[in-house]
């Protein structure tokens, strides 16, 4: 096979797509990464192996580890990192002297373990480079960990005292996560994913222009552009955006030690960074934060999909669909029909395989409490305890998960033919297409009285559905604190249920048509959602379950895992000594 050079071909039809220039990279990239790169099939270095044995059991840790802390699956990877950094580094390293090597070795071992990364098939020398990111990192948290001994032996007001340790804390913290986000981006570096946000990048950043009114933002317009690109097309969280904010503003980071170790100017310069690092920090905060951030995202997702489509459609076959671009854009659209049907199908599939782990989770971590607390609490308030009323709490947030798993419609073809329109805007030339200027708007104020008239109206709606709610519990016999488990329930899965239908709602970018029902469910319902968000939020905070893994399992757990893991290979050597 040819790779496509994407050159004109003097003889091909007329009717042929005409593709611009950043199209026909993006072909060539796809097209190497499905059938040109043979390098790791012929890589005869040695890959660090663990015993399948112990894998076994470290790989069903981490999956009830992870039932318990719902995230999504392109994120568990680096979270799995950041924890067993946060252990080794802050808790271990208390007993113990933490080097960059020794902990390189035993998270890429502990890695592969749980899954996250395939056995035998990782080169040793991996080990060394993350070793070399770690390095940084481990200096900065020297640095500042030196300055909270130092606040903590002067003279000073006690309160002081706490407030600059937890500040510092803080800030190491910070620094693990940072580290937990370069390992993880040195560990899959993905050239397909670059691309495209440099593609992406270059046409909303010519395309984008901010008002008279918001031209106070134009310096952060650019770099609110890649975060919203990230955040929508790359699914970075909080933690993934600050190391692309932390990179931005210190652009020569990622060099820092490359040749094995820390030159007198990095290491000056690292000095210089630990010093500023809360005023980092707290212009990293402002970025994530930034008022443009709403109105970007929504056209960053719109365009996300463009190009998350046009890149499953070329995967498919570079070759092939590269010659149907030749045929014309009849043939070539038709392929990217054929896409969106897969990609809705696989969306709903998708989603009742998400609903099964979201009821897991909120059994494992919500339902039980209905048998913990319901009952107690009813004998202590001498209450009737009802089979009925705990049946129905502890069945409800299943049914209610199931329902609306099941009334989620997948997209229609007017919202293909919009991402063909789209996908079309993206492929041609610049010179040869339209000139989209987006204007982004001045977001809208209300005065005082019309704020409060709103929010009395949005709250009235609330307390009254509320009202009903209760009124039916009632009737069924509910006591006021099956009640309250009850509402409970109803807030935190209708929540969650926002969270579940993300991945078919994102396939979405035709604007819903308004309805009187669509309003009135809106006006009644989403106060209880925002409630579940609330409650989502603050509740994530204080999992129990979370601590008891992570500081009373985790660290016992790993131990057995590592002296089981040195067992089997004394059981192995003595079989080998025999012959």
């Amino acid at each position: 096979m040819v790779s496509p050079t994407m050159r004109k071909n003097e003889s091909s039809s007329s009717s042929s797509l005409e593709i611009n220039k950043n199209t026909k990279k993006l072909f060539q990239v796809i097209y190497k990464r499905e059938h040109g790169d043979d390098s790791k099939n012929s890589d005869d270095s040695s890959k660090i192996k663990v015993s399948s044995l112990v894998s076994k059991l470290s790989f069903f840790y981490e999956k009830a580890r992870n039932a318990i802390d719902y995230e999504e699956d392109h994120l568990l990877r680096k979270n799995a990192i950041s924890r067993i950094l946060k252990r080794q580094i802050i808790i271990e390293g208390f007993i113990r002297q933490t080097e960059s090597r020794n902990i390189s070795e035993h998270l890429l071992t502990e890695l592969i373990r749980g899954g996250y990364l395939a056995n035998n098939e990782v080169p040793e020398k991996k080990i060394d480079d993350v070793a070399l990111v770690l390095e940084k990192y481990i200096r900065l948290k020297n640095i500042i960990s030196s300055e909270i001994n130092y606040s903590f032996n002067l003279n000073k007001d006690i309160n002081d005292v706490k407030h600059s340790i937890g500040e510092k804390n803080k800030m190491i913290s910070w620094l693990i996560i940072l580290a937990a986000c370069e390992i993880e981006e040195n560990l899959s570096p993905n050239k397909v994913k670059k691309l495209v946000v440099e593609n992406m990048f270059d046409t909303l950043d010519k395309n984008i222009e901010l008002p008279i009114d918001l031209k106070k933002y134009q310096d952060d317009l650019s770099v609110q552009i890649y975060l919203s690109i990230a955040r929508k097309y790359e699914k970075f969280d909080d933690d993934l955006l600050s190391f692309v904010l932390f990179k931005y503003y210190n652009p020569d980071w990622i060099e820092y030690n490359k040749d094995g170790s820390l030159s007198q100017n990095e290491e000056k310069e690292i000095d210089k960074l630990a010093k500023n690092i809360e005023k980092l920090y707290s212009l990293i905060d402002k970025q994530l934060n930034h008022p443009l951030k709403k109105q970007l995202d929504k056209i960053s997702r719109m365009y996300s999909l463009y190009y998350t489509v046009l890149i499953d459609t070329i995967s498919k076959d570079p070759l092939k669909i590269f010659a149907t671009i030749k045929k014309g854009e009849k043939s070539f659209f038709s392929e990217i029909k054929k896409t969106c049907k897969q990609k809705y199908d696989k969306a709903k599939s998708k989603l009742w395989r998400s609903a099964l782990r979201s009821i897991i989770y909120i059994f494992l971590t919500k339902s039980i409490f209905v048998l913990l607390i319901e009952i107690p609490a009813i004998k202590w308030f001498n209450e009737d305890l009802s089979w009925l009323t705990l049946g129905i709490n502890i069945a409800f947030p299943a049914v209610l998960l199931f329902f609306i798993v099941l009334t989620t419609r997948k997209p229609k073809e007017d919202n293909t033919n919009k991402i063909i329109s789209g996908i079309s805007e993206i492929i041609i030339p610049e010179e040869k297409g339209e000139n989209r200027i987006v204007l982004l708007k001045k977001p809208m104020k209300r005065n005082l009285v019309a704020s409060f008239i709103f929010n009395l109206v949005y709250v009235s709606a609330f307390l009254l559905s509320m009202y009903a709610i209760i009124r039916v519990l009632s009737f069924i016999g509910f006591t006021w604190v099956s009640m309250i488990i009850f509402l409970f329930f109803l807030a935190f899965v209708s929540f969650f249920s926002v969270i579940t239908t993300k991945g078919v709602k994102e396939l979405l970018i035709v604007e819903k048509k308004e309805s009187l029902l669509g309003f009135l469910v809106d006006l009644f319902y989403m106060p209880i959602i925002l409630v579940g968000r609330w409650l989502s939020s603050n509740m994530s905070k204080v999992n129990v379950f979370v601590f008891v893994f992570d500081f009373i399992i985790e660290a016992p757990f790993k131990i057995l895992v590592d002296i089981f893991e040195d067992w089997t290979k004394y059981v192995k050597e003595k079989g080998e000594n025999i012959e």
